[in-house]
């Protein structure tokens, strides 16, 4: 890996472009340096990855002990203007490099591994045969995964297997009708040429290079795989796919943290509203120690899946999964009143009662993708058209979609009754804008933000219903807008005068946003006052910490009686 200056074409110097209105609502929260430092950090890879030890099975100790024989541990090396190695050592316990044990009270069974980067990769004198990938494909290799056949947009013509090849992202254009895309069919041949699609957009856009698996035409030919096996990369982090399953969770801190504010006791009932892909969930289960109950609820049905899925993988009990809509968590009346079912008991029922024989749950089980034909063992009789089979074919070929469902069983619930939890976590669907790496931020409006903050608000109020007077809420996003943010927060204690916010520990966060920002139309986006921004945590992605862009706040659920505004 040279360090030699390449060629500006090949190299990574990655910048997001904004909404323009989006853009100045950030720059009125934020100021103009900080908010291009906030810009230039999400479009890199946090310098570590945080690994959460399952308490339950193993040890920090254990788990460093057996990744070292799985992990290189030649030196580290982080290019970073605000040295995050250093700045992060008072959180840090030493341990055979790669790795780190965090020393934050209570955070000891979680476990940093060092990545190392930027890189400045050595392409050739020559233009190399390249393949072009993308954005989310892109973004995952900056993570650590390889490029799978799915993700290659792509390929210079007469690669065969074994080719060294620069791999580069085609961004999400904008075109003449407003709207965001690749102006790319999959398969495109690349010549190398100015005319090739892409050429001058993907200047500054190179993530690596790699050994092509497959050749040009087997890349396009099947549906998975890995098509480009990364050998040098631009930010080089270490992949915990299928490693040690069970003992560890790959997470970021902030949402470990999350959990950690909660702080959920032995024996309690909790809700997680919004729960896939289960992290948070069996966070909190092992914090609890597996004792208690965590119904964890999701909309979608593959992702109640998943949820189960990683709660048996990681051996824990106390997790029930539904089926559920975040704004239909409360039980409507004609419900209460026509059953006894245990999704809508009082917080102190016994966590034993099978929840499944409910009256007021619905099973839903999907049967697997059948094939043409009427094969007993596969189809059980049942004809399948051709025309069905090659829907399945590609169903198959793509993966499930967004209304369509993997085989499974899933509880489907009809809500809880009020006051029935003693703790909710509500880790909100949001704009998404803390997640990193990002290369592609040019489609959240102002209207699209607005309509996120709408939408949190009407599963915070559900979650209000829920809480038990003297329970708790945490509230989360990984956004870096105030509107989904600290304007929740302005919302939540100006409606409900019985909430008020709640110190949280572990803090390492920063403060919250005081004040508020009018909008051209005169709407007027009021956000934290003074003397509250110290007890909610923000993570900014360009701070010393270098984490993803986070949001927590805790919330205390007083008596009822008062008056609702």
């Amino acid at each position: 890996m040279s360090l030699s200056e390449p060629p500006n074409q090949y190299s990574y110097s990655p910048s997001l472009h904004w909404n323009p209105r989006v853009h100045q609502y950030f720059l009125n929260a934020y100021g103009a340096d900080h908010f291009s430092r906030i810009s230039a950090a999400l479009t890199r890879p946090s310098c570590y990855s945080c690994i959460r030890v399952n308490t339950l099975r193993s040890a920090a100790d254990a788990v460093v002990e057996k990744l070292r024989s799985l992990v290189s541990t030649t030196a580290v090396q982080y290019d970073s203007e605000d040295g995050v190695a250093n700045s992060l050592k008072e959180f840090l316990e030493d341990a055979p490099a790669p790795f780190s044990k965090c020393k934050i009270p209570g955070l000891d069974y979680v476990v940093f591994v060092w990545g190392s980067g930027p890189h400045r990769i050595d392409y050739g004198e020559a233009p190399p045969k390249e393949v072009i990938v993308s954005r989310k494909c892109a973004e995952a290799v900056l993570r650590g995964a390889q490029v799978y056949v799915p993700g290659v947009m792509a390929c210079s013509a007469h690669v065969e297997k074994g080719d060294t090849v620069a791999v580069s992202v085609a961004v999400e254009q904008q075109g003449a009708d407003g709207g965001w895309g690749i102006a790319m069919t999959r398969g495109t041949v690349l010549q190398g040429l100015e005319t090739d699609t892409y050429y001058f957009e993907r200047n500054g856009l190179y993530i690596g290079q790699g050994t092509a698996m497959m050749s040009r035409a087997g890349m396009f030919r099947v549906s998975e795989g890995v098509g480009v096996d990364m050998k040098d990369r631009v930010y080089d982090l270490h992949s915990f796919h299928n490693v040690l399953e069970g003992e560890i969770f790959l997470q970021n801190l902030p949402s470990i943290i999350a959990a950690h504010a909660l702080d959920p006791q032995m024996g309690e009932r909790i809700l997680d509203m919004c729960a896939a892909p289960g992290g948070k969930t069996t966070a909190i289960a092992i914090l609890m120690k597996d004792e208690g109950e965590i119904i964890a609820t999701d909309r979608s049905h593959n992702k109640v899946l998943d949820i189960q899925k990683l709660a048996a993988e990681m051996g824990l009990s106390c997790i029930k999964t539904f089926k559920l809509d975040a704004l239909k968590s409360v039980c409507r009346r004609d419900d209460i009143d026509t059953f006894t079912d245990p999704c809508c008991n009082n917080a102190k029922n016994d966590v034993t009662n099978p929840v499944s024989d409910s009256p007021n749950l619905e099973v839903e089980r999907v049967s697997p993708i059948v094939t043409e034909g009427k094969d007993e063992q596969t189809n059980r009789g049942v004809y399948v058209s051709k025309a069905e089979a090659r829907k399945n074919m590609r169903r198959a070929r793509n993966g499930p979609g967004r209304n369509q469902c993997v085989g499974g069983r899933v509880d489907r619930s009809k809500g809880f009754h009020p006051d029935s939890f003693d703790r909710v976590l509500l880790d909100a669907p949001c704009s998404a804008l803390g997640l990193r790496p990002r290369l592609f931020a040019g489609e959240e409006t102002i209207e699209s933000l607005r309509n996120h903050a709408k939408y949190q608000r009407r599963m915070f109020d559900q979650a209000v219903q829920l809480v038990r007077p003297g329970g708790v809420i945490v509230y989360s996003t990984c956004t870096i807008n105030p509107g989904e943010n600290e304007a929740l927060v302005r919302y939540a204690l100006d409606k409900y005068k019985y909430l008020s916010l709640a110190p949280q520990n572990p803090r390492i966060g920063g403060p919250g946003l005081v004040g508020s920002c009018e909008f051209p139309d005169g709407y007027v986006e009021e956000w934290l006052r003074p003397g509250e921004e110290e007890l909610v945590q923000r993570f900014d992605p360009s701070s010393p910490l270098d984490t993803i862009g986070f949001f927590i706040a805790k919330f205390l659920v007083g008596s009822k009686d008062t008056a609702i505004h």
